[in-house]
This record gives C-alpha cells, structure tokens and sequence, in this order.
C-alpha cells in the first residue's frame, strides 16, 4: 500500500500549504461526501426537496410579482421561466455562501484534534450547493419544455456565469468563515445577508426595470446583479437585459474579494484551535 509523509513543522515556507492542500485532494473528497450525505439523511423527500423549494418559490413570485405587482418580463421570456432562472443562481450563490460561512465552525472537532489544511472545509462547503444546482437545473429544462423554450448557443457561456458565481460565493463565504470562528454572531447575521440580497438583485424583475434611473450606477456595482444577468443571458437565448458594465463589475469585485479573503483567511488560520 503506498503511503505518504507530510511534515508539519512551524514557519514552513507558503509554497508548502498549497502542495499539503493538493496532496490533501482525497480528504477534500470524504468531506464532500459526507456533506452530501448529511444533507439528505433521515429527509423523507431526499434531493426532491431541490426541486420543491424553487418550484414553490417560483410558483408565488409569478403570483405576488406578475399578477397582483404586474412586473413584466423581457421582451419574448415567459415570466415563470425569467424567475426560475434567477431563483437558480440566486440559489447556488446562496446556498454556497451559507456553507462556506459556517464550514469552519461545523468542523470544530477535526480543526480541534488533527492537522490539514483548514482551506478543505470551505472548498467542501460547495460540494451541496453544486448537487442542488444541477439538480434545480432539472427543473428548469421541464419548465422550458412546458413553455417550449429551445435555448441557443448562448448556452455555452452558462458554465462561465456558474464558475463566476462559485467564485463569489467562496470570496464573501471564505472571509466570513474566518470572523464566525471567533465571533459566533456571524452565524445569525448571514441568513438576514442572504435574505437582503434575494430582493437587491434581479430574481424577479429585469433587470431593464432599472436601466437609465439614477441609481444604477449603484446596482450594478452588486457583483450579483452581473453574475444573475449573465446566467439568465445565457439560459434564455441572449433575449434577457445584460449590462457588460455590470459584469466588469461582478468580475472586477469577485476576483479582489477572492485575493483579499484567501489573505484573510491563511492569516487568521492558525488561531482556529484557540477560538474554537
């Protein structure tokens, strides 16, 4: 059987963390699979509830949103499909924030008794949130069926908005997993985040509704707003509005947020045993 030797010693070189994280890659895996499993044991519905939760989420927004607020769609989208597929991003982002944000703490018996690169947790974290997409994705192609909504090869950009949306999530989620370690009150301010941007960003309305008004300069600068446009962009045939403005945006925040939390995050690293 072939082993391996890790040396942990103190004041090691960075380059070292980075080999120990690659070399850690069959952890990563265990912990991926034990998030998965977690999230569906003992559930009556399973991975079904992925699909019941944008349904019925979708379902009253077409009703609040279309029929009693009237909002209208893009131009040739069906409302209910313009909804779903901001409510699928929306979801991923979501979902992977929330994880990544608590992924240290709801380790604190492996951070507390053996050593590997804490960096595992938060990429494990987005292992659920990826099932669930692909799994609400499901459902999105039975809705576009329904309304008969062929997409074009816009499509092939999806994969871009989804990394891009991964991105974001592990940059935002990242920094807040490293204050949750030692102030606890992260933990009962990320659902009121969460909750805030499900109503910032265009999940359901265009985001036309805001082109031209005076505070758009401002709303394009949510990273959310580009990364939602894009997606939709690309789902629905290039017939949804996208500002290229506010994708320079949502890339051009993600990526500094991404450098600043890795930052972050190897620094207040070590402190993780003492906090917990």
């Amino acid at each position: 059987m072939k082993t391996q030797e890790v040396i942990i010693q103190a004041g090691r070189p960075e380059r070292y963390y980075w080999r120990d994280l690659w070399r850690s890659r069959e952890l990563l895996l265990i912990l991926s699979m034990r998030d998965i499993s977690v999230r569906y044991k003992q559930t009556a519905l399973g991975a079904s509830w992925s699909l019941i939760r944008p349904l019925a989420t979708m379902l009253v927004m077409v009703f609040v949103f279309s029929m009693v607020a009237k909002l209208r769609a893009d131009p040739g989208v069906p409302y209910p499909l313009m909804v779903l597929s901001g409510i699928t991003i929306w979801t991923f982002f979501s979902n992977a924030f929330t994880q990544i944000s608590s992924s240290v703490t709801a380790n604190a018996n492996l951070v507390s008794k053996v050593y590997f690169p804490r960096l595992l947790m938060p990429l494990s974290a987005v292992a659920v949130s990826l099932i669930d997409f692909l799994i609400t994705m499901v459902l999105f192609i039975i809705v576009a069926i329904w309304y008969a909504y062929v997409p074009d090869w816009h499509l092939i950009y999806m994969p871009l908005f989804v990394l891009l949306a991964m991105l974001a999530a592990f940059a935002f989620g990242l920094f807040f997993s490293a204050i949750n370690v030692r102030f606890r009150d992260v933990g009962q301010l990320i659902p009121f985040l969460v909750q805030i941007g499900f109503y910032a960003c265009p999940i359901a309305y265009s985001s036309r509704e805001v082109a031209g008004k005076w505070f758009e300069k401002y709303y394009i600068m949510n990273p959310l707003v580009g990364i939602i446009e894009g997606f939709r962009w690309s789902l629905l045939g290039g017939k949804t509005h996208l500002n290229p403005q506010s994708l320079v945006y949502s890339v051009g925040i993600t990526l500094i947020c991404l450098s600043f939390s890795l930052y972050f995050f190897r620094k207040r690293e070590n402190s993780f045993v003492d906090d917990i």
